[in-house]
């Protein structure tokens, strides 16, 4: 992203609003706290790092405001209870006395972080492979460059001939909007497709791999990511694909043996029934809608962090890096 998606900018916090991508590219401030919480909830910022280094800036303007540091990052904690980068961030700030820095630590290594999982990443694609891709795991999902497409990224750059092939992702459409946007501006040869073409677009040969990116990582490797994801590495395993996870070791929550213990967000049912403010199913029809769902780490190939790629076991290899 030639532009920070987040960012602290004359004592407010300067976003990209990515409710109204593609149609329109517009930055907002947030001046308080209560629109960075609504700034989550309504995913004006999103992706687990980005949800993260905007819970730290939430805190700083919250604490100008506020002289409990606590009740300004617990209040702050309620806008999504999936992403873990939203807590890790939040502990951060809590841990130390000089919050704007700390914020500021938390951008800057976020960027790092985001390109050494493109180099490690890179290395396991090949010149003319192509990629399938969930959600967004781009610049707009972190501070600027991404977790998923920063691997795609870092080919690219090095001069790989890649193409990708990104799920719509429904129901409110991430990959469509962000992931084939994204990409398109990097000059990257992306094919857009509805979610439920995913199995037909493997059984014909054309995907190489899959590497999507995550919200949460328990200890043995089971890893939350948006709605979908699960289906699609259950279908890579079918057809002999890889299926890599590409996230920030912010992203693993050790604390957690397995992914049944991960807190998985429930949506809005207009979402789904009224996407984009067109309705699509009868009025008071029941609407189930999770927002995540839960891939088994014996469906992973392996996952790309900032500081290599961990192989199955991952109760080792994700322990190992988390230290």
């Amino acid at each position: 992203m030639p532009i920070p998606t987040i960012e602290w900018v004359d004592g407010r916090i300067h976003l990209i609003d990515q409710t109204l991508l593609p149609n329109e590219f517009k930055q907002i401030y947030c001046d308080d706290v209560e629109s960075v919480w609504e700034a989550i909830k309504s995913l004006r910022v999103r992706g687990a790092p980005a949800i993260g280094i905007a819970g730290a800036l939430g805190a700083v303007l919250g604490i100008w405001k506020s002289t409990e540091l606590k009740k300004v990052t617990d209040y702050l904690a309620t806008s999504r209870p999936t992403a873990v980068n939203l807590f890790w961030a939040l502990t951060r700030i809590e841990q130390t006395g000089v919050l704007l820095d700390e914020a500021q630590n938390i951008i800057e290594e976020d960027r790092a972080r985001c390109r050494a999982i493109g180099q490690h990443g890179l290395n396991l694609l090949r010149n003319g492979d192509t990629i399938l891709t969930h959600c967004n795991a781009g610049g707009l999902a972190t501070s600027d460059y991404g977790t998923a497409l920063a691997v795609m990224f870092s080919a690219h750059e090095s001069g790989k001939n890649i193409s990708v092939y990104a799920d719509e992702t429904r129901p409110l459409l991430q990959g469509a909007r962000l992931t084939a946007w994204e990409l398109m501006q990097a000059g990257i040869d992306v094919t857009l497709i509805c979610d439920n073409m995913a199995a037909q677009v493997m059984k014909e040969g054309k995907i190489q791999c899959a590497i999507v990116g995550a919200d949460r990582i328990a200890a043995n490797g089971d890893t939350a990511n948006k709605i979908g994801t699960y289906n699609v590495a259950i279908l890579a395993k079918v057809h002999d694909i890889p299926f890599y996870v590409a996230a920030p070791t912010s992203t693993l929550d050790l604390s957690l043996k397995t992914g049944d213990l991960i807190p998985i967000e429930q949506r809005a049912a207009e979402e789904v029934t009224e996407g984009f403010g067109s309705r699509t199913a009868p009025e008071g029809v029941k609407v189930y809608s999770p927002a995540f769902d839960v891939t088994p780490a014996h469906l992973i190939t392996a996952i790309i962090t900032e500081k290599g790629i961990a192989h199955p076991p991952y109760e080792e290899s994700l322990a190992s890096q988390g230290d």
